[in-house]
Parts: C-alpha cells; sequence; structure tokens
C-alpha cells in the first residue's frame, strides 16, 4: 500500500512539474509574441488583444487563436506566419499552429491598460 501512496506520489509531483514547463512555455511564447508590432498601432499584438488563446501541449506544441483589428487589415494574409515563425523561435517549441478567427470580433476593449496608456485611449 505505501508503494502505490508513493507511486501515486511521484505520479503527482511529475504532473506537476508537466504543468510548470508548459507554463513557462507558455511565458517565452507570450514574450516572444510581445515583439510583434501591429504595422499599423504602435502596440504588440499581446497587449493590443489580437492573441485569444494560446495552448502549449506536453510535446511542445503551441497553438493559437488569434485576430485581426479588422478583416480588411493589409496584413491578414501575411501576419499568421510572422506569428507562426516567431513562436517556432522559442527553445523548446516544436510546432506552432496560427488560426485566425473572427469571432468574437475584436474591439479596443479588448486592449490592455498599458496599450491604452500608449494611444492616450483613456
Amino acid at each position: 500500500m505505501s508503494e502505490k501512496l508513493t507511486m501515486d506520489l511521484t505520479m503527482s509531483e511529475e504532473i506537476k512539474s508537466e504543468l510548470l514547463n508548459n507554463e513557462e512555455l507558455k511565458n517565452k511564447v507570450i514574450s516572444a509574441l510581445k515583439q510583434i508590432y501591429d504595422p499599423e498601432i504602435p502596440v504588440n499584438i499581446v497587449d493590443l488583444g489580437l492573441i485569444y488563446d494560446i495552448q502549449v501541449s506536453e510535446t511542445g506544441a503551441v497553438e493559437i487563436q488569434m485576430t485581426l483589428t479588422s478583416p480588411g487589415c493589409p496584413v491578414a494574409e501575411t501576419f499568421p506566419q510572422t506569428v507562426q515563425d516567431k513562436v517556432l523561435s522559442v527553445d523548446t517549441v516544436s510546432g506552432v499552429k496560427v488560426e485566425l478567427v473572427w469571432e468574437p470580433v475584436w474591439t479596443k476593449d479588448r486592449m490592455s491598460e498599458v496599450a491604452k496608456l500608449e494611444l492616450n485611449m483613456f
């Protein structure tokens, strides 16, 4: 019985470590994404609120859902590749899938306080 308890505790520690590694990798991905700026607005795409979701698997695969400020954005066809390339440059990322979504529609409300300050939107 104590062997089972030890194994359960070990597995629990492994799961915790894996979750921490995923969270660390997610933070590295976010830092990389903060280096990408919207070509028309001098704010990075994270603070601008263009990144809707980031999922990181235990194998280092990253899935990102993002949007643009409008469907007619001039970089609509190239920006997802820019995001993919930047995230692939992060150590331990094994692959990246970027999905461009239009729902929910992006609004200024998605912007961080930092972005609003940079753009004098208060």
